[in-house]
């Protein structure tokens, strides 16, 4: 009986394919298993009962054999063991055909052929080994887990597949086919890390067509033609391609850049100075102080440096120094006179005899 079934799995193997060889091999089994059954059993033993054989026949060809049903006769034994030796052959196929398609998936998503389907996610469009890793692992300590990596077909595998969360598509990244992969019309920002300003053009008129409304980031060898890209999207944000965590920070907070142009180019609007703290104010808290700026100069302080270290953005309630350096963004610089100036003068929450405000770490 089981030459007899090794031939017929080798003929069924010859002429199909993946799970209908298991399919056609548990059928052929439990048919024929039931007609022996039939022939040579008693019919005292009800083994061959429709609502009992399927049972049966389960448990006996996974091998689990409760013992509630069995064959009494010698010949139903021997038809047992055909169907003992059938369910391990069927099993044996199912775990092949399993692992074989699980390898495939698994050989799909790492050579980036595999449709993706997500929204609101991350699509970078390029991979310069070193420099995408970094910026990968910015975004996920930013707690952005959903991230598409699009990358040119010479990248012949998953360059990150340390990251469960980081999918991967590779081709033609100017194509709808790829983009579309990579779910680039349903995403939420659009990073275009290119190896050339003209390859990045390419990129964005391929991104714009299918996802005219994502936030779209380019980094640019030459920031000179930003105003080029700008005529397929006016919206379009520019980075230097020598700084990819501001592509990161640009890709995380859309116009970031802009305050950042802002802040380091001098406007009449606004620009950045230095003063040392006013005498009066030693021993307040620097948010004493910010409120003070705020509230007399229009000024924000952006950082202080005191004891040979700088706090950028510190602490409200930190106690400041004599001799303390204030960073701040204004609409112009503050002279000495200025700031010891009538009310200007007079710190936020002192009292007149000159004490510390409540909250205030004067200095002793």
């Amino acid at each position: 009986m089981p030459l007899v079934l090794a031939r017929f799995l080798r003929v069924v193997r010859a002429r199909l394919r993946g799970w209908r060889v298991a399919l056609v091999v548990v059928l052929v089994v439990f048919g024929t298993s039931w007609l022996a059954m039939w022939l040579v059993e008693p019919e005292s033993n009800g083994i061959t009962e429709p609502d009992t054989y399927w049972w049966w026949f389960l448990v006996t060809s996974s091998t689990v054999g409760y013992g509630d049903f069995y064959p009494l006769s010698l010949p139903g034994r021997i038809v047992g063991a055909y169907v003992v030796f059938g369910g391990i052959a069927t099993l044996t196929i199912l775990f092949t055909e399993l692992a074989t398609h699980i390898q495939a998936i698994k050989g799909k998503r790492m050579k980036g052929a595999v449709a993706l389907d997500l929204s609101d996610h991350i699509v970078i469009l390029g991979y310069c080994p070193g420099r995408t890793e970094r910026m990968v692992g910015e975004l996920l300590a930013e707690g952005r887990p959903d991230i598409v990596l699009g990358t040119w077909e010479d990248v012949a595998e998953h360059p990150v597949p340390e990251h469960e969360s980081v999918a991967f598509v590779r081709g033609d990244l100017t194509t709808v086919e790829v983009l579309k992969r990579a779910c680039v019309h349903r995403a939420a920002t659009v990073v275009l890390d290119a190896r050339d300003d003209n390859e990045a053009l390419a990129l964005l008129v391929a991104v714009h067509h299918l996802a005219p409304g994502a936030h779209t980031v380019a980094a640019l060898r030459d920031l000179g033609r930003a105003q080029q890209l700008r005529y397929v999207n006016p919206d379009l944000h520019c980075v230097q391609w020598h700084m990819p965590s501001l592509l990161t920070e640009e890709a995380l907070d859309p116009g970031i850049t802009e305050v950042y142009t802002e802040m380091l180019a001098p406007t009449e609007a606004a620009n950045t100075y230095s003063t040392t703290l006013p005498q009066q104010w030693a021993g307040s808290s620097f948010g004493e102080c910010q409120t003070w700026f705020g509230r007399e100069f229009s000024a924000t302080i952006i950082a202080v440096r005191q004891g040979g270290d700088i706090a950028v953005a510190p602490r409200w309630d930190l106690p400041l120094h004599p001799g303390a350096v204030l960073y701040y963004l204004g609409h112009r610089r503050l002279h000495d006179a200025t700031l010891a100036d009538g009310k200007a003068a007079a710190p936020v929450g002192r009292a007149a005899t000159g004490q510390p405000a409540p909250g205030s770490a004067p200095i002793g």
